[in-house]
């Protein structure tokens, strides 16, 4: 680009994960085994990274190239933006590659395609007067059609309906350059980054001539307010006095922006199109401009349309022309997920949070991509999946519970830490490796204290991503699965005898104690006690510890009148939670009691390692077992 270079690459990454199998049992004596056996083994997967250089250190950029480059059958490295041309032969001297230069356009709209597909929250729309600034959008599962705006030097408005159909349908040579040339005439301030920064401070109203400067107030009969702009620079033409350089950058700032925003809105119409993404070094990260774009936007559109903008917004170029280059191995056939361990996350460059953050090399600013195991795909049975929001609150908004839950993980922290040295006690360096963890997730949690917006909307779900993310990074896959296998082997034992409980009981008293053996298992924390051999126990006191209903979310009433008076239900999904007494004495009689009338039961466990909770892999030995005692199971 102009004054940044973004690299985008691919490598392996070598971690360890936990495996659980069952053991053979042939004959031997199985009462004081564990249940299953845990190995912790390397796996290899791929990951995605992207990261910034400033051009003025273009020759470490290309060191950083010539240091990771291990695959030597790279003959070619691909290449597009202005610096393609300008640095070719740099490039190709430095590194003994071919520059294959990539179109700029087909580049981006690859690239944003790919934010746009995998990264939850990479969109946002920017609102001026709230806590938080950025308002995250949830990822509708058809992006297209849709129009991208990209306000470089000039505007380039482009229509795209497929993943490879677009047309340039109009643009202007009025933009970002237009601001910064005009701006330098106006102010003697050569830097754009300046300029922006005089215009925050400016007032345009001491410079334009306003809708009351001409009619004394609003102009009723056009339905106009009195302080919409009617003249940019009007005032200049009467005024015999000078002019701030901050008030005639604002106003300038003002000018161009609704230019730009009328021109989208008037194309968003003619082409039908609600969804206008903003992109190009104009807007990069800046709220002054992000403000003025989307001020335009509503008022031209009447509010019928929303200016939105992209985390990522700056890679979208780099993001693809490796795409361009990576297409033998079709990246876009997996899902891809944002590791939050390896991303520096939205603004993370503003100077007055991180003064110290632009080293000597010139890098700052970095996302890193995970290979999922398998493509992710909206849930078929929801309604409407752009509108489904799978968290209860929103951090990002609700500054109060914000300041909870960091609290809460910041002194969890040291506990997690510690966990996670004792679950590799045969290791040298796990001390070492738990406490560069606790450093990391406690680094984390600063910054998202200042900036809550740094990887979309923050949520309960998203901290613990994050923690699980450090986790891995120093190679521990998952601290609690020792804890979990004992919590499932001591719950295993007492099954049977919860059921024959529960069997006891009548039909209507059976199906009350079955619902509080849910809400029991689930508040029982098995951390806050020791584990005793007698958890039953334990399960029932957290049963008598229940408050008494109604409860904070309470459709009993419901529930029990549907088991009465309706058909079975053709199928239950359950969202599992935590190991041992949670699932194997709360969830699981409550599935055998949905079995026992005709119901289908589908029992939904995380892929990966979180805490306590049960993995898929743990949940198919508990069914497993459960099975072998359980004729209705």
């Amino acid at each position: 680009g102009g004054s940044l270079t973004k690299l985008a690459y691919y490598s392996t990454v070598q971690h360890k994960v936990a495996r659980v199998r069952s053991f053979d049992h042939s004959g031997k004596d199985v009462e004081n085994e564990p249940l299953y056996e845990i190995s912790v083994q390397e796996e290899i997967t791929a990951r995605l990274h992207f990261i910034k250089f400033e051009n003025t250190y273009i020759e470490t950029c290309l060191d950083f190239i010539k240091d990771h480059l291990v695959n030597t059958e790279t003959k070619v490295i691909k290449a597009t933006g202005g610096g393609a041309y300008k640095f070719k032969d740099l490039i190709e001297k430095k590194l003994g590659l071919k520059v294959d230069k990539e179109d700029v356009m087909t580049c981006l709209i690859k690239g944003c395609n790919f934010v746009l597909r995998n990264i939850p929250h990479e969109v946002f729309a920017y609102q001026k007067d709230s806590d938080t600034e950025f308002r995250f959008q949830t990822n509708h599962p058809n992006i297209f059609p849709y129009l991208l705006v990209n306000i470089g030097s000039g505007v380039s408005i482009v229509k795209v309906e497929t993943e490879d159909k677009f047309e340039w349908i109009g643009g202007s040579s009025i933009g970002g350059g237009t601001f910064w040339g005009l701006g330098a005439l106006l102010t003697k301030t050569k830097k754009f980054d300046e300029l922006l920064q005089l215009a925050s401070k400016g007032q345009h109203t001491n410079v334009d001539m306003l809708v009351k400067d001409v009619y004394g107030g609003a102009y009723q009969t056009l339905g106009l307010s009195g302080n919409l702009i009617a003249s940019s620079f009007g005032k200049s033409t009467t005024a015999d006095k000078e002019f701030s350089k901050e008030d005639m950058a604002k106003s300038l700032l003002h000018m161009i922006s609704n230019d730009i925003g009328q021109l989208a809105c008037l194309y968003a119409k003619l082409h039908n199109l609600d969804k206008i993404y903003f992109g190009g070094f104009f807007i990069r990260g800046h709220p002054v401009t992000m403000r003025t774009i989307t001020y335009s936007i509503n008022f031209f559109s009447k509010g019928e349309v929303q200016a939105l903008f992209l985390r990522h917004e700056g890679y979208l170029g780099a993001i693809g022309a490796f795409l361009k280059g990576a297409e033998q191995d079709n990246p876009n056939q997996y899902s891809w997920g944002e590791n939050y361990a390896g991303s520096s996350g939205l603004m993370s460059t503003s100077p007055d949070v991180y003064p110290m953050q632009r080293t000597r090399s010139g890098t700052f600013d970095m996302l890193e991509m995970d290979r999922l195991e398998r493509p992710l795909v909206n849930l078929p049975l929801l309604k409407d999946p752009s509108t489904y929001i799978p968290d209860t609150v929103d951090l990002t908004d609700d500054a109060m519970a914000r300041k909870y839950w960091l609290t809460c993980f910041e002194e969890a922290l040291d506990g997690v830490a510690k966990r996670a040295a004792a679950s590799q006690p045969d290791s040298t360096d796990a001390l070492e490796r738990a406490e560069k963890f606790r450093q990391k997730y406690w680094n984390k949690l600063q910054t998202l204290r200042q900036q809550p917006f740094a990887y979309g909307t923050l949520t309960v779900r998203s901290l613990l991503d994050t923690r699980e993310h450090c986790l891995n990074e120093f190679n521990f896959p998952d601290p609690y699965s020792k804890v979990k296998q004992k919590e499932n082997g001591i719950a295993l034992k007492c099954f049977q005898s919860v059921i024959e409980s529960l069997d006891s009981l009548g039909w209507e008293e059976r199906q009350f104690a079955l619902v509080k053996g849910l809400l029991a298992g689930n508040v029982f924390d098995w951390g806050a006690k020791a584990v005793s051999d007698e958890p039953q126990f334990g399960f029932e006191e957290a049963k008598s510890k229940l408050q008494e209903r109604p409860w904070l979310e309470d459709s009993y009433g419901q529930w029990l009148q549907r088991l009465k008076e309706g058909p079975p239900h053709k199928c239950a999904l359950i969202f599992a939670d935590n190991s041992g007494i949670d699932v194997i004495l709360g969830v699981f009689p409550f599935v055998r009691e949905l079995l026992s009338r005709g119901t289908e039961v589908i029992l939904a466990c995380n892929s990966g390692p979180a805490l306590n909770d049960v993995t898929y892999s743990e949940s198919l030995i508990v069914t497993e077992r459960i099975a072998a005692m359980d004729p209705v199971i």
